[in-house]
């Protein structure tokens, strides 16, 4: 038997049950095919499952799916605007080559957008500290640090 949960996910209200063990991070890939949130190390070291949940930057490995229960999460897929328009954040991200091969790719971004918002004139080493729990092995994080502060101009926040 599982526990039923109710939340919003990309702003449209999901109710299932979920074992009381299943991570969200599972719930979010396996059940709801959301698969942009990526598992990278299970550990919440990588920051590559990074999720919002109620505006907030958290990581999705590490948070069980019925502690979201009434949340509103939001997902790499729902960043964007309903007509497919990327997020501020994710144009820059494209535009500066602030991505290799991908994969934190998306918890990068979703961590890059909370962080603008809590700070939003961070120069670059404020960048740099306010990512740290998200690991790049491709990029060397120079191209990552000028997407987060063009990103943040874009945002006009």
């Amino acid at each position: 038997m599982g526990t039923p949960i109710s939340l919003k996910v990309n702003g449209k209200s999901v109710k299932r049950e979920v074992a009381p063990q299943t991570l969200l991070v599972e719930f979010l890939r396996e059940t709801l095919r959301l698969t942009g949130t990526h598992v990278g190390c299970d550990t919440a070291q990588c920051g590559a499952c990074t999720v919002h949940i109620n505006g907030r930057a958290v990581k999705s490995c590490s948070l069980l799916a019925v502690q979201a229960d009434g949340a509103e999460v939001t997902t790499i897929e729902g960043l964007a605007a309903a007509d497919g328009t990327m997020h501020p954040m994710q144009a820059a991200f494209r535009s500066c080559h602030g991505l290799q091969c991908g994969f934190c790719t998306p918890g990068m971004v979703m961590s890059a957008v909370d962080l603008v918002q809590n700070h939003p004139h961070s120069c670059d080493a404020e960048v740099r500290e306010g990512l740290e729990g998200n690991i790049c092995r491709c990029t060397g994080y120079q191209n990552i640090v000028k997407a987060v502060r063009e990103g943040a101009t874009a945002m006009g926040v």
